[in-house]
């Protein structure tokens, strides 16, 4: 099942929420919205399950206009972050619900639906947990039975919508292991909404990263992390380090230091730029060894194991700070209060607006 997207516009009041959005989601594909807090990441997901009319644009699914036909006749499954499940109906009967429901003319038999069931909760995991009620199971085992639930319907599409938000950190990153293979077995067309950095990028085929209505950037988890297109997507994708310069001539020039650079083409020596650091990329280098590099003072050393996070600020200029990330065998003997040059390998380069 495709999803096209086009031409998606919606206000709430005078706050604009989305902005002339167009986007195709190919069949079979599990594709991340990703975003901070109001980007309208969860407004969209809503449109395309039709839950949320927009002001303007069409929805097409496989080819099909379903812009005015309402949530059910869509034929999507839903998930909710707050798993939405009935309390007193055990885990069978909130599975099966949504095949109970059907009008009588599409509504399975009773066989049927025990063999739907008991297929989607061996899938899910949960077959053992079948007369459970949901106050009698974990936040993850609740997600698994949404998740069931959903599929019984046999949806062409399944969007679900932060369904992990609600749960600790290692639950979240066992679901979304778990996910991703159920989707491997199953190959739903899928979109996942999410504002976790980390979790769009280990889930999806796709990643849409969208800021203030708009879609930022879009490609492979791999394209949006190494190639982030804006600063915002510089920044929203993973730990990194900013700071201000100035382009001259072999390099860029900063308060806090010289930075060597040659790959400045299309900067005119004198203009203003914003720098982007990963933090594994800076080398940290004694303050004596050489004159070029960022002139920062330790504020703190962690290490955990094999590696190690350095927490500096620049001593020179309006203070800057930093992060580096290096193997954990650089650092011995780095204290607080130590001066150190930070010279990057890698290096990403906008020019301000």
């Amino acid at each position: 099942m495709s999803i096209l997207v086009q031409d998606i516009s919606k206000a709430f009041g005078a706050t604009r929420v989305l902005e002339a959005i167009d986007l195709k989601i190919g069949p079979g594909e599990l594709v991340s919205l990703l975003g901070p807090s109001g980007c309208g990441k969860t407004t969209l997901l809503r449109i395309i399950a039709g839950l949320e009319s927009s002001d303007s644009g069409r929805i097409h699914l496989d080819g099909i206009d379903v812009t005015d036909l309402g949530a059910r006749d869509r034929q999507v499954g839903f998930v909710f972050q707050h798993y939405a499940l009935f309390r007193h109906l055990s885990v069978f009967e909130n599975v099966a619900f949504g095949l109970r429901v059907k009008p009588r003319r599409e509504r399975p038999n009773e066989d049927t639906i025990r063999r739907t069931v008991t297929h989607l909760l061996e899938r899910v995991q949960l077959e053992a947990f079948k007369d459970r009620y949901p106050a009698q199971l974990s936040g993850g085992q609740r997600q698994r039975v949404a998740l069931a639930r959903a599929l019984a319907i046999e949806p062409r599409v399944l969007l679900l919508d932060e369904p992990f938000g609600a749960l600790d950190a290692k639950v979240r990153k066992e679901l979304r292991k778990w996910l991703r293979r159920l989707h491997d077995e199953l190959h739903v067309t899928s979109v996942f909404v999410t504002h976790d950095q980390d979790e769009a990028l280990e889930v999806s085929d796709t990643v849409v990263l969208m800021n203030h209505g708009r879609i930022e950037q879009k490609g492979s988890p791999e394209d949006v992390h190494a190639q982030p297109a804006t600063p915002f997507a510089y920044g929203f994708l993973g730990d990194v380090n900013r700071f201000d310069a100035i382009v001259e001539a072999g390099g860029l020039a900063t308060p806090a230091g010289h930075v060597p650079w040659s790959g400045l083409e299309g900067h005119a020596a004198g203009s203003s730029v914003t720098v982007f650091v990963r933090p594994a990329d800076f080398d940290l280098h004694g303050i004596n060894n050489g004159s070029d590099g960022l002139i920062a003072r330790v504020d703190r050393v962690l290490t955990f194991d094999q590696t190690a996070r350095v927490e500096l600020t620049s001593v020179q200029g309006e203070p800057v700070d930093f992060e580096v990330h290096c193997p954990s065998s650089r650092v011995p003997g780095l204290a607080r209060g130590d001066q150190v040059r930070l010279v990057p390998r890698k290096l990403r380069v906008f020019a301000d607006a």
